[in-house]
């Protein structure tokens, strides 16, 4: 694609940027359930544990969303860090999370604050990938289980994975226009940012041109985020809403009807 065909292709989806990152966003989404607390380690917390179980309907998503809410309490922080977490179980959470696999990533997370003040340390001065992969082993190394059948939950860029949850948990922390993202770490730039690759994100990239690669995979979410840096290199994951949104209100089925 050359210089200005990718200017058309900018100039459409600033468009619809405009459209969808808009504060109204927040009331249908998981993004709503960080936007509940002020203090950082809190919006981290359930940021993190609710960004793995967005994945399926959203309906179920939010419904599921509030069940992990009303276990934690006001303070996602205070609970991990006072430990008293309930005996494991095979009751659902979400979907393949059960009541076991909370407890796991729990129990993590609480070794995580015991040697960090704030999850944003794992990520400072590294690639996201490689920050997801330390945060993942951390988790794992701290319930001396490994090979446990919670480690599923969270994504390893080690195995290829587009760690799209992830993606969007740190899309959240570290974009700060003020909208929908939080933007609650400083240290990071948006540029060092990755698109998170759902289902939506890689129809309407396939569709575009934008996205070349078959695989949902590592691959694709640096091939892809790689053409959006062309567009806004201090921004790229901005156009995720653009992707996400033209995906969700049926812009490709309209399409095939014209």
């Amino acid at each position: 694609m050359n210089t200005s065909d990718k200017e058309e292709m900018k100039q459409f989806l600033d468009e619809i940027i405009k459209k969808i990152n808009v504060k109204d966003f927040i009331k249908d989404d998981p993004v709503q359930f960080p936007h509940r607390f002020s203090k950082k380690q809190d919006i981290e917390i359930i940021g993190f544990i609710i960004s793995l179980i967005s994945w399926g309907k959203r309906t179920m998503i939010l419904r599921d969303a509030e069940k992990i809410l009303s276990i934690m309490g006001d303070s996602p922080y205070q609970y991990i860090m006072e430990g008293s977490f309930p005996e494991p179980s095979s009751v659902a959470v979400h979907r393949t999370m059960n009541m076991e696999d909370f407890i796991f990533i729990c129990r993590g997370l609480n070794y995580v604050y015991s040697k960090h003040e704030s999850m944003e340390e794992i990520f400072t001065g590294r690639d996201m990938f490689d920050g997801i992969e330390i945060l993942r082993k951390m988790i794992i190394e701290a319930n001396g289980l490994p090979g446990h059948r919670a480690e599923r939950q969270i994504s390893a860029p080690s195995k290829g994975s587009a760690c799209k949850r992830i993606h969007m948990f740190l899309k959240w922390m570290v974009r700060n226009d003020g909208i929908v993202d939080l933007g609650i770490w400083k240290s990071i730039s948006p540029s060092s940012l990755y698109i998170p690759l759902d289902i939506h994100v890689i129809n309407i990239s396939k569709h575009l041109g934008i996205l070349k690669r078959k695989q949902n995979d590592r691959k694709s979410v640096e091939e892809l985020t790689s053409y959006l840096k062309d567009l806004r290199p201090d921004d790229p994951v901005i156009y995720d809403y653009a992707l996400f949104g033209l995906g969700v209100t049926g812009y490709l089925k309209d399409k095939q009807n014209i």
